[in-house]
């Protein structure tokens, strides 16, 4: 009875978000801000094209569905450091910190940090520059709490500040996601050992008020023709969105009688409200969750080849994980430490390359 309660309240969730599926709409594109919002900063789902939704777990899943956040086994370190749209200068960093609480609860911290180096200063006096360098920035800090709410189903909120620092302008705002997971025992041989098999995911993501510039450099000082009295003319500055998306996953994992091979296919479509909907694949082999191997494809929709695309991340992705313990040999939850690598096929620039570093206590 609880099983059939599990999966008609998954069906209900999916029939509710169903319809909002279809709110990508290319003709938005280019009408939100804070799109940094979109960049997956972490190497190992990124690697996978983020096409698991349904499966991602501890802190990484913070970005694509935050029930995953919910199978942090005690505490999670991760750092990361991308290089993003090679040869375009900008770097950024990641940091995020997840911590089991009580019996099923798990909190989560993480930090973006995104920086475009040093850019020269210029005025309509100084056209070319030799006045100066400012360095935009722009940050965000989300704060998630995930739970299980069953051996079936996890669920969980992410409260996301999002900062941009542009010289002497600056914007700040507010934005929430939400995510839930669902497992079931459907194709496991095993009920003891292969209980997760073909697992579900829905995220709702970016969802907050608009946001808007302020700041000195909206004003102007001038003086009145004929006249030598000055004034500070102060422009106002246009709102604009969060790039709000949806996300339905659906990942299934084929395991040998040993647990030693584990091979995991999964797909995701994304439903972007200002720009064009994608759809996500990934395959990844594991052995022994000590080395792993992974790719990806994310299949943009909408008329136009590459040369017109709204997005420069479609195409092949690729990543690698290297997991060793740190604990007593054969003990099950010893302390790993591994290292994920990325790569994502972009147009134009040449790629984007992430590496990250996981501590799992």
């Amino acid at each position: 009875m609880r099983r059939v309660l599990n999966v008609g309240l998954i069906v209900l969730l999916v029939s509710t978000l169903a319809p909002c599926a279809h709110a990508g709409n290319s003709d938005r594109a280019g009408q939100a801000g804070a799109t940094e919002l979109l960049i997956n900063p972490w190497a190992r789902s990124s690697g996978f094209a983020g096409a698991n939704t349904a499966s991602v777990r501890g802190l990484e899943a913070q970005y694509l569905n935050v029930a995953g956040l919910a199978f942090t086994e005690k505490t999670e370190v991760l750092f990361a450091n991308t290089q993003w749209l090679v040869g375009s200068g900008v770097m950024i960093n990641s940091v995020g910190l997840s911590q089991k609480i009580g019996e099923a609860g798990v909190i989560g911290l993480g930090v973006m940090n995104m920086s475009f180096g040093e850019i020269d200063r210029t005025t309509s006096e100084s056209p070319d520059g030799g006045i100066g360098t400012f360095t935009p920035n722009y940050l965000n800090i989300g704060v998630s709490y995930a739970k299980n709410f069953s051996n079936s189903i996890n669920g969980g909120i992410t409260v996301r500040v999002i900062n941009q620092n542009i010289s002497n302008l600056h914007a700040t705002g507010v934005a929430f996601d939400a995510g839930i997971s669902y497992t079931t025992r459907l194709g496991s041989r095993d009920k003891e050992k292969n209980k997760d098999n073909l697992q579900f995911g829905i995220s709702l993501k970016n969802v907050g008020p608009p946001m808007k510039y302020s700041g000195d450099g909206l004003s102007v000082r001038g003086t009145l023709p004929g006249s030598d009295n000055s004034l500070t003319l102060e422009y106002r500055s246009a709102k604009y969105e969060m790039p709000s998306s949806l996300n339905i996953g659906v990942t299934y994992h084929w395991r040998d009688n040993k647990l030693a091979n584990r091979v995991t296919g999964a797909v995701n479509f994304t439903s972007n409200s200002f720009s064009k909907d994608q759809m996500r694949f990934g395959l990844e082999y594991s052995f022994k969750d000590l080395f792993m191997l992974r790719g990806g494809y994310v299949l943009q929709f909408g008329k136009g080849g590459q040369d017109i695309a709204t997005s420069a991340l479609t195409g092949p992705t690729a990543g690698a994980t290297v997991q060793v313990g740190l604990g007593k040999k054969g003990t099950e939850k010893s302390t790993k430490l591994g290292i994920d690598y990325s790569f994502r096929l972009t147009n134009p620039f040449s790629g984007v390359h992430c590496i990250g570093l996981r501590l799992a206590l």
